[in-house]
C-alpha cells in the first residue's frame, strides 16, 4: 500500500511553490501522516522558511487540513495546522538553476537523509525565454541528481523527475512510454551545445539591446507611455522595456529552435533534452520519469476544481467567453489530452511507493487520451454550451454571446486577429494626438485594452495552437499496469485511472465554475461602483494620525491650469482691443505650450512663469484673492472639496502640492493643513519671473512629499494621493492608495493596468461657463513709477 510504503520516509520536493508541487505537499501531509518533507525552495528576500509558510501553506489547497487541525486544537489543545506542518516540514534554500542547487552544508545534510526526491520544479511557461527554459528544464534534473550524489544520499535513494508527454514532439499517432532517445523520431542533438548556445543568445541579445538605435527606440516608447513622468520614472521604464525586449528575443529564439527540431515550443524541447541529459549524467542514481499531459484543475482532491494559477486552457477559454476569440485552431476529432492534477499526484506517489523499476530509468505517462479521450470538438461544444447558459457580462452589463467555432487552421486565425489589431492600432494613433481627459480618455483606454486583449489572443494562438492540433496518442501501459496491481485501499485513496473521468461533468460542473472564479469573469450584471471604494480604502488605514491625504490642484480639484490663471491675471486691466490681441497670441502659442508640457513639466513651468517678470507683488496678490471666486471656485469640483473635508474630519492630515504659483493658491490655504507650491522671487516690490527652487513636479514632487511625511511622522503606505497626469506618477506610486482623478489618457491606461482607483469629478451644474479665462475688466490704478506696468503680464514671451 502507498501509505505503508511511504510511512516514515523522508521525501524531498522541488517546485513546491508551483501548481503540481503544492498539490503534492498537501496530499503527503494529509494522506501520509508519518512522512517528513524537505522542501527545496528559492529563498527570495524572505528566506526559505517564510516562503514555505506564505507561498505554500497559506494556499487554499490546505483549507481542508487547516480546518480539521484547528478544530481539534480548539477542542483538545492539540497542534494547530501551522504547528503540525512546521514539525513535519524542513525548508531548504536552494535553486535548480545553480550548480549543487546552491545548498549550504545544512541543506546538503537534509538532502542526504532523503529516501525519495521528487523533482517537480520547471519553467512551465510556454513562452519562457530560451536560456531560462534551458537552465531549469534541461539542466535542472542534472543538477538535482548531481546534488544527490554530492550530498551522499543512499544508493537506493529514488529520484522521480517530472517531465511532460509532449517530449514526443509534434508527431501523429502512438507515443509510447519510452526514453526520448529510443524514439525513431527523436533528432539527436548535443544538449551541452544547446545549453551553450542559449547562453550565447542571451549575451547577444543583451548587447543588441544596448545599441544607440535600440535605446533611442525604447526611450520613445517609454515617453509615449509615461509622458512627462520625470527622468527617474522614464529611465526605469526604459530599462524595463529593454529587459522585456531581450526576453522577447530569447522567446523567439526558443520557439524557432524548438520548431526546427519538431517540438511545439521551448518547454517541450528543453524537457526532452532534460530527460536525455539526466539519463547520461545520473551516475547511478535510480531514476523514474513521470510524464503528465496537460495538467488541469482537480477532479476531487483537495477539492473539486482546485487550481493554482492559470494553466494552458484557462486563458483561451476566458478569451472566448469575453468575445475576443471567435474561433481557435484545432482538429475537431483530435484529442485534447487533459489530466486533473490530483490524478497526477496519485500517480507520482504510486511511483514513489513502488520505487525504481530497474537499473535503467523508466517512464510512466499520466494522460487520458489513450484510455478516455476528450475530443477537441466535444470540449468546444461543452464550453460553448456552458457559456450560453452562464454568459459573461461586459462593462455595459450586457451578456456576451459566444460564437460557434469552425475549427480553422492557425494561419487563418492569426490573420484575422492581425487585421483586427491593425484597425485598432490606427484608431489608437488617431486618438493619441488628441488631449483627452477624464471620461473622454476612457475611449482610448478601452481601445488600448482591446488591443492588448487581441495581442494576448494572438499569443494564445501561437503558444497553444500546436497543442490543439496535436494528434499524438500517449501510451499508458505502465500507468495502467500499476493501476491493475493497486490495492483496493490505494484505488480509493490515490486514484490515477483516467477512465474515471466523466468529461461532461468535469468540464461543466468542476472545471468551468472554478475557472470563472479564478479569472474573475463578470458573471452577473452590475458590480461595485467607484464611489464605494474610497470608503473601503479609509477602513484599511491603521492609524489615522499617521495618514496623509495629498491632492494635486489643476484638473484634480479645479478644471483650470496655470495658463488660465495667468490669462485671468494678465487681462485684468486690458481694454477690449488689447484683450483680443492677447487671446490671439495665446491661442497661437497653445501647440508649443502643450508640446513643452508633455515633454517636461518643470521646463514648461519655468518657461511660462518668466512672463510674470515685472508684475507688482501687492497688486498680483490682491488680484489672486479676487480670482479665487471668479475663476478657481467657479471651476472647482465639488466632489473634490468634499473629499478634502472628509479626510480632515477623519483626522487625516491634508496637503495640497501643486506646480501652480503660491500667490495663486494662497486663498485656498483654509482648505488644507499645508500647501506646497511653486514660489517666484521678487525684487523691489515686483516679481522677477524666476522660481526660487525646483517646481514641485515629477520626481521633485515625490521628494518634497517624502520629506514632508518624514518630518511629521506620516506613513505614505497608509496615505492617499489624488492626481490627474503622468507627471504625478512618482507621487502616486509613493502612496499606498493612489487615485487617478479625471486622468489624462496615459494615466488612465496605467491606472487601469495597475488596478488603481479612477474617479471622475466635475464642476457644479450651476457654475458659470466662460469660453475663455478672461478677468472682469478693472480700471488701472495709479502705480509707483519704479514698478513696471501691470500690462507687462499681457505680453507673450
Amino acid at each position: 500500500m502507498i501509505v505503508e510504503r511511504l510511512a516514515g520516509k523522508r521525501i524531498a520536493v522541488t517546485g513546491a511553490t508551483g501548481f503540481l508541487g503544492t498539490a503534492l505537499v498537501e496530499r503527503l501531509l494529509r494522506c501520509v501522516p508519518d512522512c517528513e518533507l524537505v522542501l527545496v525552495v528559492r529563498p527570495g528576500w524572505r528566506g526559505a522558511d517564510e516562503r514555505v509558510r506564505r507561498d505554500i501553506l497559506r494556499n487554499d489547497a490546505f483549507d481542508r487540513l487547516r480546518a480539521a487541525a484547528d478544530a481539534d486544537a480548539a477542542g483538545s489543545g492539540s497542534e494547530t495546522f501551522e504547528e503540525a506542518a512546521a514539525r513535519r516540514i524542513q525548508a531548504v534554500a536552494g535553486d535548480v538553476t545553480q550548480d549543487g542547487l546552491g545548498l549550504d552544508e545544512a541543506g546538503r545534510s537534509r538532502l542526504a537523509a532523503c529516501d525519495t526526491v521528487i523533482h517537480a520544479a520547471a519553467a512551465v511557461s510556454f513562452d519562457a525565454a530560451l536560456d531560462d527554459a534551458v537552465e531549469v528544464n534541461m539542466l535542472g534534473p542534472v543538477r538535482v541528481a548531481e546534488a544527490m550524489r554530492a550530498a551522499g544520499t543512499s544508493a537506493d535513494a529514488h529520484l522521480i523527475a517530472v517531465s511532460t508527454c509532449y517530449v514526443a514532439g509534434s508527431r501523429r499517432g502512438a507515443a509510447p512510454e519510452q526514453l526520448v532517445d529510443q524514439s525513431p523520431f527523436f533528432v539527436d542533438v548535443d544538449w551541452r551545445g544547446e545549453a551553450d548556445s542559449a547562453r550565447r543568445a542571451r549575451a547577444d541579445a543583451e548587447q543588441a539591446s544596448r545599441t544607440p538605435e535600440r535605446l533611442a527606440a525604447l526611450a520613445r516608447e517609454a515617453r509615449r507611455e509615461l509622458g512627462a513622468a520625470g527622468t527617474p520614472a522614464l529611465t526605469a521604464k526604459i530599462e524595463s522595456l529593454r529587459q522585456r525586449w531581450v526576453d522577447e528575443r530569447l522567446t523567439e529564439a526558443g520557439r524557432a529552435r524548438a520548431t526546427s527540431l519538431g517540438f511545439p515550443d521551448a518547454y517541450a524541447f528543453t524537457k526532452a533534452l532534460g530527460e536525455r541529459a539526466l539519463a547520461e549524467t545520473r551516475g547511478g542514481v535510480p531514476v523514474s520519469i513521470v510524464r503528465p499531459s496537460i495538467i488541469e484543475s482537480a477532479l476531487a482532491e483537495p477539492r473539486p476544481g482546485w487550481i493554482r494559477g492559470f494553466r494552458m486552457a484557462e486563458p483561451v477559454i476566458a478569451a472566448y467567453a469575453r468575445g475576443l476569440l471567435k474561433e481557435f485552431p484545432g482538429v475537431p476529432e483530435g484529442i485534447i489530452d487533459v489530466i486533473p492534477v490530483d490524478l497526477v499526484v496519485s500517480a507520482i506517489l504510486a511511483v514513489a511507493a513502488r520505487g525504481p523499476a530497474g537499473a535503467e530509468p523508466d517512464v510512466v505517462q499520466v494522460a487520458s487520451g489513450a484510455a478516455n479521450p476528450l475530443r477537441y470538438g466535444k470540449l468546444v461544444d461543452l464550453v460553448r454550451g456552458w457559456f450560453i447558459d452562464h454568459p459573461v457580462y461586459d462593462d455595459r452589463n450586457q451578456p456576451i454571446g459566444v460564437p460557434e467555432w469552425s475549427f480553422p487552421g492557425r494561419g487563418r486565425v492569426a490573420r484575422q486577429l492581425q487585421r483586427a489589431q491593425r484597425t485598432l492600432d490606427a484608431a489608437d494613433r488617431a486618438l493619441t494626438s488628441l488631449p483627452l481627459r477624464g471620461r473622454r480618455a476612457e475611449l482610448r483606454v478601452r481601445l488600448e485594452e482591446r488591443s492588448d486583449q487581441l495581442r494576448r489572443a494572438n499569443g494564445y494562438v501561437e503558444l497553444y495552437g500546436a497543442y490543439a492540433e496535436c494528434e499524438a496518442v500517449f501510451g499508458l501501459d505502465r500507468l495502467m499496469e500499476m493501476w491493475d496491481r493497486a490495492d483496493p485501499a490505494d484505488r480509493a485513496e490515490f486514484c490515477f485511472d483516467p477512465r474515471v473521468i466523466d468529461w461532461s461533468d468535469y468540464v461543466r460542473e468542476v472545471h468551468l465554475p472554478s475557472m470563472v472564479r479564478r479569472a474573475r469573469l463578470k458573471m452577473a450584471p452590475g458590480g461595485p461602483t467607484t464611489e464605494s471604494r474610497p470608503v473601503r480604502l479609509r477602513r484599511q488605514v491603521l492609524d489615522p494620525e499617521r495618514q496623509l491625504a495629498v491632492f494635486d490642484l489643476e484638473n484634480t480639484l479645479i478644471a483650470s491650469n496655470v495658463v488660465a490663471s495667468y490669462s485671468w491675471l494678465a487681462t485684468r486691466y486690458l481694454d477690449p482691443a488689447q484683450r483680443a490681441r492677447f487671446v490671439a497670441r495665446t491661442l497661437r502659442e497653445v501647440p508649443r505650450l502643450l508640446a513643452l508640457d508633455r515633454r517636461d513639466r518643470s521646463d514648461f513651468l519655468r518657461y511660462f512663469y518668466r512672463r510674470f517678470e515685472g508684475a507688482p507683488v501687492d497688486r498680483l496678490d490682491a488680484d489672486a484673492r479676487e480670482m479665487l471666486s471668479d475663476l478657481l471656485m467657479a471651476k472647482s469640483f465639488p466632489a473634490g472639496i468634499r473629499r478634502i473635508r472628509q479626510h480632515r474630519r477623519m483626522g487625516h492630515r491634508t496637503l495640497l502640492i501643486t506646480g501652480a504659483l503660491d500667490l495663486v493658491v494662497a486663498p485656498l490655504r483654509p482648505l488644507f493643513d499645508d500647501i506646497i507650491a511653486a514660489e517666484m522671487g521678487a525684487d523691489g516690490g515686483a516679481y522677477d519671473g524666476r522660481l526660487t527652487s525646483a517646481p514641485p513636479t515629477g520626481e521633485a514632487r515625490y521628494q518634497m512629499l517624502a520629506d514632508y511625511a518624514a518630518g511629521r511622522g506620516l506613513d505614505l503606505r497608509q496615505s492617499v494621493a489624488y492626481a490627474d497626469g503622468t507627471s504625478d506618477l512618482p507621487m502616486l506610486e509613493a502612496v499606498g492608495f493612489p487615485v487617478a482623478v479625471n486622468p489624462e489618457t496615459k494615466l488612465a491606461s496605467l491606472a487601469r493596468r495597475r488596478g488603481w482607483l479612477i474617479e471622475h469629478w466635475s464642476t457644479s451644474a450651476g457654475a458659470p461657463a466662460k469660453p475663455l479665462p478672461i478677468a472682469p475688466r478693472r480700471r488701472r490704478e495709479a502705480r509707483p513709477p519704479r514698478h513696471r506696468p501691470a500690462a507687462r503680464l499681457s505680453r507673450a514671451r
